[in-house]
C-alpha cells in the first residue's frame, strides 16, 4: 500500500484537529482547574482574615483585661501601705494584762510590760501578700 500525496496532506490535517482539539480541551480543564484554586484560596484568605479580626479582638480584650487588673493591683497596694504618719492602735488594757502576766510567768518575778503595739497590717488580719494572693485569685476568674 502505497500513500498518495492527498493522503499524507489528509494525515497531517486529521493529525493537526487532534493535537488542537486535545490542546483546547486541557487549556479548558487547566483554566477551570485554576479559577477553583483562586476560589479555594480567596475562601481561606476571607476564613483567615476574619480569624484575625476575632483574634485581634480578643487581644485587645484580654489587654483592657490585664490594665484593669493592674489598676485594681495598684489601688489595693496603694492602700495596703500606711503612710508614715500613722498612729498605730491603742493596746487594750486586757492585752497588756495577758503579756505581763506571760512574761511574769516566763521570767519567774515580777515583770511590767511599759508598751505594747499592733504591727502595720496585724489590724486587719491579714498581711499585704495574702490581700494581693486573694486579689489574683479573684481577677483570674472570667467575668463572662
Amino acid at each position: 500500500m502505497k500513500l498518495h500525496g492527498t493522503d499524507w496532506a489528509l494525515i497531517v490535517v486529521i493529525a493537526g484537529v487532534g493535537c488542537a482539539v486535545i490542546y483546547a480541551v486541557v487549556a479548558r480543564a487547566l483554566r477551570h482547574a485554576v479559577r477553583e484554586q483562586q476560589r479555594d484560596m480567596e475562601r481561606q484568605l476571607h476564613a483567615m482574615a476574619a480569624t484575625v479580626k476575632a483574634l485581634q479582638a480578643r487581644v485587645a480584650e484580654l489587654g483592657r483585661i490585664e490594665e484593669a487588673r493592674e489598676t485594681e493591683v495598684a489601688t489595693i497596694s496603694a492602700s495596703a501601705e500606711t503612710p508614715a504618719e500613722a498612729k498605730p492602735a491603742q493596746t487594750k488594757p486586757e492585752i497588756v494584762a495577758a503579756l505581763t502576766a506571760a512574761a511574769t510567768v516566763f521570767l519567774g518575778k515580777s515583770a511590767r510590760v511599759r508598751s505594747a503595739q499592733l504591727l502595720p497590717g496585724a489590724q486587719d488580719g491579714a498581711g499585704a501578700w495574702a490581700r494581693q494572693g486573694r486579689v489574683n485569685v479573684q481577677t483570674s476568674h472570667n467575668p463572662r
